[in-house]
């Protein structure tokens, strides 16, 4: 159990440092734990939730969560969330989609690290917000149904596009995140399916809220997490991979 604490906790430093939740991370290390599939999904939502709430408050606070563009792209996301979370789905039909998911946000992950300059000042396109909706609404029907918050996916598409700044793309990730992870506990909640074993879960809680505080209040200069995440990336892409085999 510590080693699975030590873990969360620096999946948490790391990820809040760039607006992230670390969800995919989570669920990956759970399922090569060998976890339940029910409690995969609540802790990993509940740790993500735990995480960018933090998060959100500073970006909110630094100026860089621009409110009418965190609610275009949650629009449509947070019911498609709950809906996603609500829909019935066999265990083999969830690790089929969470191996497809993972391997997914390996890929993203990879972009950012290797492909993405993360400058203040890059260009900012005008941008149409009800597709972004769209796009946001895509993510969170994902997110319900695997347990992923959705901005490791959401964040590569905002950079595409120009969307905002890399300051502001990372605290819509956090934002976006927050209310869809909330959304999906709900959604779990309403079908009566939600599962917590409190001994797994709370020192799992504990340690992210540590690790999502001190990340949340560093820069990504200081971490240097570069190499961490790629094998963070690589982890997340073995897990993936393997339940796809399976």
């Amino acid at each position: 159990m510590l080693t699975l604490c030590l873990l969360f906790f620096l999946v948490a430093l790391l990820y809040s440092a760039a607006g992230f939740g670390g969800g995919s991370s989570y669920l990956a290390i759970l399922a090569l734990w060998g976890m339940d599939f029910q409690l995969m999904k609540s802790t990993a939502l509940l740790c993500n939730i735990a995480v960018v709430t933090g998060g959100v408050y500073h970006f909110y606070k630094q100026g860089h969560l621009p409110m009418k563009k965190a609610w275009q792209l949650s629009l449509i996301s947070v019911p498609m969330a709950f809906v996603g979370s609500y829909l019935p789905l066999k265990q083999e039909t969830f690790f089929l989609l969470l191996g497809l998911a993972l391997t997914l946000a390996a890929v993203c992950m990879c972009y950012r690290l290797f492909f993405e300059r993360n400058k203040d000042s890059e260009e900012v396109r005008q941008s149409n917000g009800y597709l972004y909706g769209l796009i946001g609404g895509g993510i969170g029907l994902l997110s319900g149904m695997t347990g992923i918050g959705g901005g490791i996916y959401l964040a590569p598409v905002l950079k595409l596009g120009k969307y905002d700044t890399s300051k502001n793309i990372a605290g819509l990730s956090s934002f976006f995140i927050l209310v869809n992870s909330i959304s999906g506990i709900l959604g779990q909640v309403a079908k009566k399916q939600i599962v917590f074993n409190w001994e797994v879960v709370f020192p799992l809680l504990l340690a992210v809220i540590i690790g999502g505080q001190i990340g949340a209040r560093l820069s990504a200069k200081v971490l240097k997490p570069k190499w961490v995440a790629a094998a963070t990336a690589l982890l997340i892409l073995y897990a993936g991979v393997r339940m796809l085999l399976k």
